[in-house]
């Protein structure tokens, strides 16, 4: 008996519990959202870029579940995380005490396997906690923990073009209640950071952002997958690119009916951009 034939007919026994996805719901489109996660204080900071968070949860429709594609999961694979247990990752070291006691219990969202495993044949499916990127920001936009979570690893093998056809295909997912998450940075360079949370914003990091916000406004996906030729301050703004690369599964899930707004735009440590990117109907 295969996973998937074993998933369906437990599915079948406790009535579709395991299987809430259906052709024949009639939602509108779930969003998606990329979201500039920053330092990992701000899953207990409250400031106005928490506050909107918050918000934005309570604008939005619940969605069936969330699939976030978080910079802090980068496996040489593609993999899907489920968590058995209410544990979290607390993949950082050298902050306040209270920070490694938050608890964020979300149910997991195992049920999105057989689908998963229908767009990325070669799925490998692990037990882990939800990682920062994910738990710091869903505690403020969903704080009641109450909707199923899973992650989508970002296969480092990958092209910046294969990491937007990937996106691609997710999109499907939108039209059964599914919300695709990527959390990252538009810019995001640790060696930069001024100490000072309120710090002027770097020319640099400025630049960057502008660069980015106007290739979203006009839909230009060349622009957004060849920064590193085009923008600039790139090399600066992206030493590395595990930040940048959940900005294209969020541009991959555009259709052409989508609203795009940012819910959020600002700088943490000068040099960080926290801009948030919406897209919904």
């Amino acid at each position: 008996m295969t996973r998937n034939h074993f998933l369906k007919l437990i599915a079948l026994a406790l009535g579709g519990a395991l299987m809430p996805l259906n052709a024949t719901d009639e939602r509108r489109r779930a969003p998606a959202f990329f979201v500039g996660h920053g330092s990992p204080m701000i899953g207990i900071e409250e400031n106005d870029f928490t506050h909107s968070l918050k918000a934005l949860g309570k604008m939005i429709p619940e969605p069936k579940a969330i699939l976030v594609v978080s910079a802090h999961w980068t496996p040489p694979f593609y993999g899907v995380s489920v968590h058995h247990s209410p544990a979290l990752m607390y993949d950082f070291f050298g902050f306040p005490e209270p920070l490694y006691q938050v608890q964020y219990p979300a149910p997991n969202a195992e049920f999105l396997c057989p689908q998963m495993e229908e767009l990325f044949p070669n799925l490998l499916v692990k037990e882990r906690a939800l990682d920062h990127g994910a738990w710091t920001v869903l505690k403020h936009l969903y704080p009641n923990a109450n909707v199923p979570v899973m992650q989508l690893g970002i296969n480092r093998d990958l092209s910046l073009r294969e990491h937007y056809e990937v996106g691609k295909k997710l999109q499907s997912l939108r039209d059964y209640g599914i919300m695709i998450i990527g959390s990252g940075n538009i810019t995001h360079n640790l060696s930069r950071v001024d100490p000072d949370p309120d710090a002027p914003v770097r020319e640099w990091a400025a630049a960057f952002d502008t660069y980015v916000k106007e290739a979203i406004e006009s839909r230009d996906i060349d622009a957004l997958i060849g920064f590193r030729e085009a923008a600039p301050y790139a090399e600066i703004a992206h030493p590395t690119l595990e930040h940048y690369i959940p900005l294209l599964y969020v541009a991959g899930c555009m259709g052409e009916e989508d609203k795009s707004t940012f819910p959020y735009e600002g700088f943490s440590h000068g040099t960080l951009s926290m801009r948030n990117w919406l897209l919904y109907q």
